[in-house]
This record gives C-alpha cells, sequence and structure tokens, in this order.
C-alpha cells in the first residue's frame, strides 16, 4: 500500500510537469502576454469575470493563460482567488440607467430617447475566417468611444433613459421592484443556494451561471418548452456603472471606481385575466462585462421562473423549474461532480462486482429450484 501511494504521488508530480510543458508550447514561439489576452481576447475574459465572480480583468486574463484556454478551469481559478481576498464593505446599487453606454440596441421601437447604439458587435458580420490579412493593420482603426453620445440625448437629460420608461409611462408593465436592490440581499458568493430561492437570489445565480447551460435552457422555452409566445428585446444596454462606496473612515460617499456591465430586459404579451389586465410581461438579466448572450438568456429564464414561482403556474418544463436551473447553471460545480469520475473508484467499482455477482448467484439459484420443482 505504501508503495502504491508513492507511485502515485510521482506521477501526480510528472502530470504537472506535463501540464507545465503543454502550457507553455513551443518555445520557438513568443509566450503570449496576459495584455495581449485582456486587449485581443476580451470577450472570453469578460466571460471569466462573470462566471467567476470577481470584476478583475488580470485576475481572468491570467487564469485563461494559466488554463490554456479552457474557460471553466480558468473561472474556476478566478473563484479560489476570489475566496481568499478581503472584503470591506458594499457599494451602493450601481445606477445602470446612468451607464456610459457603447452599445444600446432594442427590438421594440425603432426611434428611442438616445438613439440605438450599435457599437462593436458580430450581429452583422459575415462568420467567415478571415485568413488573409492576419498581419498587423498598417494603419491603425479608430478609437472605439468608451462614451455615450450625449448629443444624441434628450435635452432634460443627462443620462439615456430604459426603454422600460417607455412602457411604465403607458401602463403596460409594472415598475421595478425596489426590493431587489439593497444591502438586505443575500449574497450568493457568501452563502450556499438555499431552495426555493427568491428573485434576488436567482439573478445572482444566473448572472454568474455558465453562459452555454442558461443559453440552452432559454433556447428550449423558444422551441415551445415553456414559452407560449414570441419574447421581443426590450432593451439591451453595453457600458461602464460607476460604483460608489461610503468608507466608514469617511462617511460619505466615493467613486471608487467603474465596472463594464451588460444589461437587458426581454418582453412578451400577456392576455391577463379576471383580475388582471392585458400588457406586457418582463424578465431581467445582468452580467459582468460584455455577455449579450447570457444577458439575453438570463432575462428568458427569470420571466420563467419568476412565473413559475411566484404566479403558481404549473412546472411543466425544465426551464420552469428553479431547482433544475439553479442547480445546475453553476458550472464549477458541474464541472467538479463530472470531473472526479477521473479519480480512483477502485474500492467502489468492486462492491458494485461483488453485488452483481451476487445477484446472478442467487438468480441461478433461484432458476435451479424453479427446474427441480418442474420435474
Amino acid at each position: 500500500m505504501y508503495v502504491a501511494v508513492k507511485s502515485g504521488e510521482n506521477a501526480v508530480k510528472h502530470a504537472r510537469r506535463l501540464v507545465a510543458k503543454a502550457r507553455r508550447g513551443d518555445h520557438a514561439l513568443a509566450q503570449i502576454q496576459v495584455e495581449q489576452i485582456m486587449n485581443q481576447m476580451a470577450l472570453a475574459v469578460d466571460r471569466v469575470m462573470a462566471e467567476g465572480s470577481l470584476y478583475d480583468p488580470l485576475a481572468a486574463a491570467t487564469a485563461i493563460r494559466q488554463a490554456q484556454g479552457d474557460l471553466v478551469e480558468a473561472v474556476f481559478l478566478v473563484r479560489a482567488l476570489r475566496t481568499t481576498l478581503p472584503r470591506f464593505g458594499n457599494s451602493k446599487p450601481a445606477a445602470t440607467d446612468k451607464m456610459r453606454l457603447f452599445r444600446r440596441i432594442s427590438g421594440i421601437f425603432k426611434d428611442i430617447p438616445g438613439g440605438q447604439i450599435l457599437g462593436p458587435t458580430y450581429d452583422y458580420t459575415h462568420r467567415l475566417i478571415e485568413f488573409e490579412g492576419q498581419e498587423d493593420q498598417t494603419e491603425p482603426l479608430p478609437p472605439i468611444p468608451d462614451t455615450r453620445p450625449l448629443d444624441t440625448c434628450p435635452i432634460d437629460e443627462k443620462f439615456i433613459p430604459w426603454v422600460r420608461n417607455l412602457l411604465v409611462k403607458q401602463d403596460l408593465i409594472p415598475e421595478i421592484q425596489k426590493e431587489l436592490i439593497g444591502a438586505s440581499v443575500p449574497d450568493l458568493t457568501r452563502q450556499p443556494l438555499k431552495l426555493p430561492a427568491g428573485r434576488e437570489v436567482r439573478l445572482q445565480n444566473m448572472a454568474r451561471g455558465d453562459e452555454g447551460f442558461l443559453l440552452a435552457s432559454a433556447y428550449s422555452l423558444q422551441r415551445g418548452f415553456g414559452l407560449d409566445r414570441h419574447p421581443f428585446l426590450g432593451e439591451l444596454r453595453v457600458g461602464w456603472a460607476t460604483l460608489v462606496y461610503t468608507p466608514p473612515e469617511l462617511g460619505f460617499e466615493i467613486e471608487i471606481g467603474e465596472v463594464k456591465l451588460t444589461e437587458c430586459f426581454m418582453v412578451n404579451r400577456t392576455n391577463g385575466g379576471k383580475e388582471r389586465r392585458a400588457g406586457l410581461e418582463s424578465g431581467y438579466g445582468i452580467t459582468f462585462g460584455q455577455n449579450e448572450r447570457k444577458a439575453m438568456s438570463a432575462a428568458l429564464l427569470d420571466r420563467s421562473l419568476t412565473k413559475a414561482c411566484e404566479e403558481d403556474a404549473q412546472v411543466k418544463y425544465p426551464a420552469q423549474d428553479q431547482e433544475f436551473i439553479l442547480a445546475h447553471s453553476d458550472n464549477v460545480e458541474s464541472s467538479g461532480f463530472v470531473q472526479h469520475l477521473k479519480l480512483p473508484h477502485y474500492v467502489d467499482f468492486q462492491s458494485e462486482l461483488v453485488f452483481i455477482r451476487n445477484q446472478n448467484k442467487e438468480r441461478k439459484s433461484k432458476g435451479k429450484e424453479k427446474v427441480n420443482c418442474r420435474v
């Protein structure tokens, strides 16, 4: 037994050396720099920050390089780092209606206050791999503006208002629930998920959930497994929100920085009922960085889960079941459960073999008894 343990320990050490060698790759090529990942793989960095529950582009880019581009592994590294960091306090709720926008679109109105802002997006590209022209541009491209076009805003506004406000004024949709905002909201990064969960916890869970799982679940809604009407994109906003914090030693608010966020709300028609007029139902999603698919998926699932959990609707499909969505959307936990199967299970498997052999032996014994009775 002692020899087996030592042998396994040496194998693990060699495996780590092989990982380091594979990570570095061909030494004839320059090592990729973290700054390159931060600037040229920004969407991957945004995804790792969101699912890692830590807004730190440097840490996310470093984790991506260390994980050889495996984003789930990079998320695991970022979450491990986050657990070691001290927490000084809670900022005020980010005023997302005052974000410095570089992208903002709506699918329900053509002309909206502040205008449509396409910004950098792959929505209108040809999806063709550009093998030619991979060398650096001879002329630098114009810089992408990081501020919203204030000259397109209404004169009496200093920020671009939500499209949702237009629907509220027309009494088509209720106002935002203020109880979801504030320090009293449970923190899912410090407290375990408990079911059933309130909407504030569900939104947190999806904000750091696996994009692929949320996307597939939202897609199932659109294919008829839980969503009976076509949804519409009310508004998608991507920009920088200012964080405000009140240090105890100062006693007054100060701006401590900005975070890049993606915010989305979806709407679909409701016919109402005896005690409820016809109007619109909405779902909301928000996440770190520019993660548009994820924010849209979260908004679709938010409406589905809210309808099922708070309106006592019948749960028929997975995307309506909060336990299914919330318990399986954590890619770190899911990855751990699946990958632990690669670890030794020799004793467990031997017990399975013993059980199978005993079952077959018992069945064979009973079969012989029946034959004897017939004879």
